[in-house]
């Protein structure tokens, strides 16, 4: 694991039993509380939105807002929040998708990416890959292209990536840290 990568993971919290009896969650408050890791964190995905010619970036509600809006600010380009369903005012688009229980729906305003746009998704972590292949659903449905995925964290063991794959059409997927 690379330095930041070290670095990150060391200002995450497991949670034992969270939210539910036999699940280990990454709790990354730890992280945001400490401004050398959000600052490496923000430099880390700025940096990769800059790489792949990103115009536009994507935060998934709601943890992916918290890291996508200062990664937008650090890279000088818009920032879009993609929704859970109703709660945006005004012409939107949506796109459901299947969870292991169930489905679910995320929306984005309709105007908000255009043809010409190149889109990054930011999220904290991939998981089963359910909300980061419907966003980029969303994206090509508006017109945008897509710049990539990029994650904090990725648990490797959900096979969220092997989900990702056809949808992401070659863009990258890169996450700092592989779990």
């Amino acid at each position: 694991m690379t330095g930041i990568g070290e670095l990150l993971l060391s200002r995450i919290r497991d949670v034992a039993d969270y939210p539910k009896p036999g699940v280990l969650f990454k709790d990354i408050t730890p992280l945001l509380a400490d401004p050398a890791a959000f600052t490496a964190l923000t430099d880390a995905l700025a940096e990769l939105c800059v790489r792949h010619g990103a115009t536009k970036i994507v935060g998934l509600e709601a943890r992916g807002f918290i890291l996508a809006a200062p990664v937008a600010v650090r890279s000088g380009i818009g920032f879009i929040p993609v929704r859970k369903a109703g709660k945006l005012p005004g012409a939107t688009l949506s796109q459901a998708y299947e969870l292991e229980y169930g489905t679910a729906e995320i929306e984005v305003h309709a105007e908000d990416l255009a043809a010409g746009d190149r889109v990054m998704v930011i999220d904290d972590v991939l998981a089963t890959g359910g909300t980061a292949e419907a966003s980029l659903e969303l994206i090509r449905r508006a017109g945008a292209d897509v710049a990539g995925v990029s994650v904090l964290m990725e648990l490797a063991f959900l096979q969220g990536r092997a989900r990702l794959e056809r949808a992401l059409a070659g863009a990258p997927l890169e996450a700092l840290i592989t779990l």
